[in-house]
């Protein structure tokens, strides 16, 4: 059996009336980055800002009109509601009522201008240009060339040594396939919007968080292209109540795609921490997570050891699994700080698959001394010059 088309689904959705309008979603060109892979299937619903609350019926109903589809597994609508002096929906400019065209992007194609994460500029705008979040003294992101080092681990431990060194600490899980932080830190429920415009971030161990794993069910895959995780990296990020905070700590997914660029090029970053194990093709893939961030303009703090060494549980022997020492050869041949070394050790992993971080389960731990020598430098390092920052605000439903 072949999986459900565009088509399909469109044809789904042009059941689905804006009652505001007496038109249908696809005819006023509100549906935009139609995923389509099998049984699953992805799209924004793109409104004006002022409607963003009360559409949240709209996005349930486009929803449901899909799901009603047979074979259909999983549905996901997100409500995308833009701030840049955007009117309501207009008719898009052709209708390609019982038609399937793969490989065409509709919604993009139908309004390109209503989706500026879908447009590159023309050039990117320099650190001092980039517009911060109100609230927030900085920003720094915890990031790893390839996956598996360890990053979010890293990230959750570092936020939460920073905040008993004093801080005010939130962490953003910027991983939109992948989030780990909810699990991490033990947090399940979704996050509340009071006045319809802002979520309220979800807190764990006293650390404000927020993940693509609080809006979608643990088990759903995430099929969307690059401009929709794009847009919902900015709206996790602008459009949250994240209060005062001295240090937003945003968990990067690996590697160097469009997340990474997203957050480097459109926030003003006070650093990037770089996370790798000593093996050389780890290190291969920090050097171009590091020269990424270099090449606009993004500092980078230092550079991680994580799973340096193993130290056996019952006897105590060393054996450096991965090799050992090469994050710190690699930061000196590039020229920048070698922040430490943190040990492949059991009590890391099942603190952190417990949602309890070793940093505040066994704070008197080796561990948990270490993640706090590390978080001590990256803080000097930002209150000597973080770049600080206040900006505007997205909508997100």
């Amino acid at each position: 059996m072949t999986g459900v088309t565009e088509a399909q689904v469109l044809e789904a959705l042009r059941g689905v009336v804006d009652p505001d309008h007496g038109k249908n979603v696809v005819e006023l060109g509100m549906v935009g980055g139609l995923v389509v892979k099998g049984s699953n299937v992805g799209f924004v619903l793109e409104v004006a800002a002022k409607d963003g609350a009360r559409k949240e019926p709209l996005r349930r109903a486009c929803e449901a009109a899909v799901s009603a589809l047979a074979g259909i597994t999983s549905v996901t609508a997100v409500l995308t509601a833009q701030t840049q002096g955007k009117a309501a929906p207009k008719p898009a400019a052709h209708d390609h009522h019982g038609h399937d065209h793969h490989g065409h992007d509709h919604g993009h194609s139908h309004a390109p201008s209503r989706n500026p994460a879908a447009q590159a500029p023309a050039a990117q705008p320099t650190v001092g240009e980039r517009p911060g979040v109100p609230g927030i003294k900085a920003i720094i992101a915890v990031a790893s060339g390839k996956g598996g080092v360890g990053k979010s681990t890293t990230a959750v431990n570092l936020a939460l040594a920073m905040a008993r060194q004093g801080r005010k600490i939130g962490i953003l899980d910027a991983d939109i396939y992948g989030p780990s932080v909810p699990r991490m830190l033990g947090i399940t429920g979704k996050p509340n919007s009071p006045d319809g415009k802002k979520l309220t971030p979800l807190e764990g161990w006293g650390l404000p968080a927020m993940s693509m794993g609080f809006l979608v069910a643990e088990d759903t895959p995430m099929i969307w292209r690059g401009p929709m995780v794009m847009s919902a990296l900015e709206q996790m990020l602008r459009d949250v109540t994240w209060g005062e905070l001295d240090v937003l700590v945003v968990d990067m997914p690996p590697g160097t795609g469009d997340a990474q660029l997203t957050m480097a090029q459109r926030v003003p970053l006070a650093g990037a921490v770089i996370v790798s194990t000593p093996q050389d093709i780890a290190l291969l893939d920090a050097r171009k997570g590091l020269n990424m961030f270099r090449r606009v303009d993004v500092p980078v703090l230092g550079i991680i050891e994580n799973m340096s060494y193993f130290c056996c549980p019952n006897c105590g022997h060393r054996s450096d699994i991965f090799a050992h020492g090469g994050a710190r050869r690699t930061a000196e041949e590039l020229g920048c700080d070698f922040l430490g070394e943190l040990p492949l050790v059991m009590a890391i992993r099942e603190t952190s698959d417990g949602g309890t971080p070793i940093v505040m389960s066994q704070p008197d731990s080796a561990e948990a001394k270490a993640y706090g020598a590390i978080a001590a430098q990256v803080l000097a390092k930002i209150e000597h010059g973080a770049g600080k920052a206040a900006g505007p605000r997205i909508v997100i439903q």
